[in-house]
């Protein structure tokens, strides 16, 4: 149980005991109404996650990057520099205003782009990588604009004459995440595109990510 507990430690856990004495645990319930909650994880604040940059946790998510990025048009460069930004690596990470996980999506937003659990790392990817491919489509592929969205709003930069919104944090924050998004397009492959392609597809709507539950059996005392 402690090496469960460590090893997901930014995942809720839920379990049940079945008909044979068997403790069922898993990180992805995967709406089996069987299991019941039995660990929170504990939501970091987003500000601690960020100072906490973790070399391992990035490694450990590309995966999931390269997956969503092909899957919505977006440079894994730019996801990459978003989730820098925003959370650190961290999945538990929770702003003050209540945005979640690695891309700290708000709850509206990620009900929009079918995300159920926002602390879930491949949920979390996928829903912050197609709002990302959705506002890149909103402002005609304007790099600076569509980040500056993710931070303000569409609204926002609407409202600001299709400019960067006269907010300190957006101001800040655009910056910052082009900084990041250099960085990471200078160490990777040559040749990878950020904005869409005029001729490209119109965006699907991105179906809810859904996984198989984790099974881990522990004998029951």
């Amino acid at each position: 149980m402690l090496c469960l507990c460590a090893n997901a430690a930014q995942a809720n856990i839920y379990a049940y005991t079945g008909s044979d004495g068997v403790i069922h645990l898993t990180n992805v319930p995967a709406g089996n109404r069987q299991y019941h909650l039995v660990m929170r994880t504990p939501k970091m604040p987003v500000a601690v996650a960020r100072a906490d940059f973790n070399p391992v946790a990035k490694q450990q998510y590309q995966s999931l990057i390269r997956s969503a990025a092909s899957r919505y048009g977006v440079s894994p460069a730019l996801v990459n520099a978003v989730i820098s930004a925003e959370s650190g690596y961290n999945a538990g990470a929770v702003s003050p205003k209540g945005a979640m996980g690695l891309m700290q999506l708000i709850p509206a937003t990620a009900t929009r782009f079918g995300v159920a659990n926002a602390f879930n790392p491949a949920e979390n990817i996928h829903g912050g990588t197609a709002y990302l491919a959705y506002l890149l489509q909103k402002f005609s592929g304007d790099l600076k604009l569509a980040i500056a969205a993710y931070n303000a709003g569409s609204n926002a930069v609407i409202q600001a004459g299709y400019h960067i919104p006269p907010f300190a944090e957006t101001q800040a924050y655009v910056p910052r995440v082009l900084a990041y998004y250099q960085r990471y397009l200078d160490g990777s492959t040559p040749g990878q595109v950020t904005t869409l392609s005029s001729a490209a597809s119109p965006i699907p709507a991105p179906a809810p990510v859904t996984a198989s539950p984790q099974l881990i059996q522990v004998s029951s005392p």
